[in-house]
């Protein structure tokens, strides 16, 4: 039940639709994507994926607000919005692979907030949400121009990418961001807790603090912080996913509970959890978890 899919959209279709590189008049960008401009009407066009991502993205839409997980990832990740920003009015941000825009709202306090993903049903939820500065595109190859961004967030996204694309994709942030500019990174940890939630964000990989800060330091980027987080319900959530493993992984159209409301006392009971783990985390960073939270910066 434990789950950790806060950009799961991008993840399972990525490797199939990722598209080519071309410096058209000179500037960087995909060979061949399909977006519309960022405010308009979002018209959809075909594609290739299924109808089981279809559900993923209905279900991740209901979960998002109310779940434990999100909950507790909103709270740890509020404190590096705040030291990104540094009380600096009029920021530019940008969610990379933002699903269905649940974190735009989040994002949106600190400036303008703008988010792609690449997947058209993840989009259409955004913008039922009348969420509009929200566009389709990969995450190596995005049609801004270098440096335009204050604070980028990559939200669940890098473990499902192939080797290739995950660096494609950091040195995409890399040049998005100003000058003094923060990356702000949430990815899968620790191998011995793959299960049933893999399957559902078609996990490529769990990382390490050696090696999360090793992919970003070789694009460029000064780490500040990184830290482990969901470390409270770490027992619980290794019990669960060892018995998956040990029953067998399930397939994805079974693994749709991963992101199910759990009944409200215990949904709230492990909110309360992870907001504890939360104010903790500030003074005494803890060395397990099931999940990474990074705050990276681009030297001046």
């Amino acid at each position: 039940m434990i789950h950790r899919l806060a950009c799961r959209p991008l993840c399972s279709v990525i490797r199939a639709n990722e598209t080519r590189f071309r410096h058209p008049g000179g500037s960087r960008g995909p060979e061949r994507y399909t977006t519309t401009r960022f405010g308009s009407e979002l018209r959809k066009e075909p594609t290739q994926y299924n109808a089981a991502v279809d559900r993923l993205l209905e279900a991740t839409s209901r979960a998002e607000r109310d779940h434990f997980w999100f909950r507790g990832f909103r709270q740890f990740v509020t404190p590096l919005l705040k030291q990104a920003a540094g009380g600096r009015p009029g920021l530019k941000l940008l969610d990379c692979g933002c699903g269905t825009g649940g974190n735009l709202g989040l994002l949106g306090e600190y400036g303008r907030a703008w988010g792609f993903d690449l997947t058209w049903s993840g989009l259409a939820i955004a913008r039922r949400r009348c969420l509009e500065r929200v566009a389709r595109a990969s995450v190596a190859a995005v049609p801004f121009p270098d440096a335009t961004f204050d604070i980028l967030t990559s939200f669940d996204v890098l473990y499902c990418l192939e080797t290739l694309v995950e660096r494609a994709a950091v040195a995409e942030m890399y040049r998005l961001l100003k000058p003094g500019g923060s990356l702000i990174v949430n990815v899968a940890a620790m191998d011995i807790l793959r299960g049933n939630h893999s399957v559902l964000s078609a996990e490529l990989r769990r990382y390490s603090r050696a090696s999360l800060r090793a992919l970003l330091e070789q694009a460029g980027f000064a780490v500040e912080h990184i830290s482990y987080t969901n470390a409270s319900l770490f027992p619980v959530t290794l019990a669960v996913r060892l018995a998956q493993r040990v029953a067998g992984l399930a397939a994805e159209e079974d693994a749709l509970g991963e992101i199910s409301v759990p009944p409200a006392p215990v949904n709230a009971v492990l909110s309360a959890v992870l907001s504890v783990e939360a104010q903790v985390q500030r003074v005494l960073p803890v060395p397990f978890g099931s999940s990474l939270l990074c705050l990276a910066r681009k030297p001046v």
